[in-house]
């Protein structure tokens, strides 16, 4: 057999045989991280106090909670939707200048600590910030330490979960129907409504849910723009931190919650948001 000629079909199975057989090696150190991310779940589980889980689960402090983080992570999602699709499909089909910067800035809230971008948002849309004390002073509009500055600190670490997802799926539609709409007479407007948007319509919905999920378990930039107030911007992760001093169960029963709501969507949109990643 010459260097170039193809392999026999007996090589070929046994290439099969050694290409299909279980990596081994692989397992003892695939074992180790799977339990070290698992554990801590584990003694989260462990620990709860299951015979009084629905009686906390009404208590006021974590039903307020409870009802301003799922408010306010609909807001922040209706937000990121509407603000988020046209800046993805910018970045997936317009050429303009400074594209690859704009998109890098997109990326920014997924990489920095969110108490970062809740400085950033106190000094932009603060009483003194840059923007902030030209809505006091033109408007009387103060945003910091109101339920708005929660919705504005989801929108600003959630709404990069939307555009990746969203462009994502701009990218891999086939633009051939687009193509074949204008051709027939459509508007821009028009394509874009009928056609574009029902084509990556499994990317804005998956885009949508991970941006939700990720508004629902916010800390760092709500708590350093909105505060930790009960009853005003005191969401579910804030009261869990509160919790942790006063009463551990409680903590605990949040924590469950906001536990069970993401693994509930990072199981069923998988495939989907690692895709368009």
């Amino acid at each position: 057999m010459t260097p170039d000629s193809p392999p026999s079909e007996a090589a070929a199975g046994r290439l099969r045989v050694r290409a299909g057989r279980f990596p081994w090696l692989l397992v003892v150190p695939a074992s180790a991280g799977l339990a070290f991310l698992v554990l801590p779940f584990a003694g989260l589980l462990a620990r709860a106090p299951w015979t009084t889980l629905g009686t906390r689960l009404l208590m006021p402090e974590v039903r307020e909670a409870l009802w301003l983080s799922m408010t306010t992570a609909t807001a922040a999602t209706a937000v990121a939707v509407l603000l988020g699709v046209p800046l993805a499909w910018l970045l997936a089909r317009a050429e303009f200048p400074g594209r690859r910067v704009a998109r890098a800035l997109v990326t920014v809230p997924l990489v920095i600590p969110p108490v970062v971008g809740g400085v950033a948002l106190l000094l932009a849309l603060g009483r003194r910030g840059l923007v902030g004390r030209h809505l006091d002073e033109w408007f009387g509009l103060t945003l910091p330490f109101t339920p708005a500055a929660v919705v504005i600190a989801q929108v600003f670490v959630a709404m990069p979960f939307l555009v990746i997802s969203v462009e994502g799926a701009l990218r891999g539609a086939d633009r051939r129907y687009e193509e074949a709409a204008a051709t027939l007479g459509a508007s821009r407007a028009v394509v874009f409504r009928r056609v574009t948007l029902p084509s990556v319509g499994p990317g804005v919905l998956a885009g949508a849910v991970l941006a939700w999920a990720r508004a629902l378990g916010e800390f760092g930039a709500t708590i350093t723009f909105a505060g930790n107030f009960p009853g005003r911007t005191q969401t579910m992760p804030l009261a869990i931190y509160l919790a942790m001093q006063e009463s551990p169960e409680s903590a605990i029963v949040l924590s469950l919650v906001l536990l069970g709501v993401s693994l509930v969507i990072l199981v069923a949109l998988r495939d989907r948001w690692v895709g368009a990643v």
